[in-house]
């Protein structure tokens, strides 16, 4: 398949050979050619760990300090207090069994996220089929399950992220927008690879981190050096 012409310019700029230090490649970000739109710029990490053992998942949530740049919308299933908690805390979307029927049959996915107290899981639970392969599975371990709606909103309106790894064992992430510029790239980017590092499983051998990418949503790849 032939590239467009700005792929080409941008491609012009990077050398594939090279492994490139942080500040070198978000910069070579700000140098390429813009495209119509404010493009996200990508992170991919392939990991040397196998996904199919329990034992070597690597999964978490992080605050981006500047944000996706991509505003979130947030579903929250709950009831009483904490759905007024929820409505106060600038959730888009607040309900409980009178949703389910909308998502099952009216095919409704007009939000990003969806938190849940605890004792709505097992109103969720009968959505499993239709939430789980879109990733929308609210999860304990992402913070999505839990009676601190307020605290859950807020982060993930504020830029909260959720890594986890594909059945490739890469960890593909957007972490921001072109228009950010390098040093709010950067800020992003070490604060993801920080918790991915931290959450390096006891059972991974050999070396963790096997290589770290960066790209815009239309842009080539760009090798990062990661010690």
């Amino acid at each position: 398949m032939s590239q467009g012409k700005r792929y080409v310019e941008a491609a012009k700029l990077v050398d594939a050979t090279k492994l490139y230090e942080t500040e070198e490649a978000f910069g070579l970000i700000e140098k390429m050619p813009k495209a119509k739109f404010d493009e996200t710029v990508e992170l991919h990490v392939r990991l040397g760990v196998d996904s199919k053992h329990a034992d070597q998942q690597v999964r978490g949530t992080v605050v981006l300090p500047n944000g996706t740049g991509k505003s979130l919308r947030v579903l929250v299933f709950a009831k009483g207090d904490k759905a007024k908690e929820a409505e106060a805390a600038g959730a888009d979307f607040v309900g409980a069994e009178e949703l389910v029927p909308k998502i099952e049959k009216e095919n409704w996915f007009e939000y990003d996220v969806i938190v849940a107290t605890p004792d709505m899981m097992g109103v969720i639970g009968r959505l499993g089929k239709v939430l789980g392969p879109k990733g929308l599975m609210p999860n304990p371990k992402s913070g999505t399950v839990t009676m601190d709606v307020t605290k859950a909103v807020s982060e993930i309106k504020s830029g909260k992220v959720e890594y986890r790894l594909d059945k490739n064992n890469i960890i593909h992430l957007g972490i921001g927008k072109v228009s950010f510029g390098t040093a709010k790239l950067v800020e992003n980017y070490n604060a993801i690879i920080e918790a991915i590092i931290k959450a390096k499983p006891a059972a991974a051998k050999g070396q963790y981190i096997k290589s770290v990418a960066v790209t815009t949503t239309m842009g080539p790849s760009i090798y990062l050096n990661q010690k």
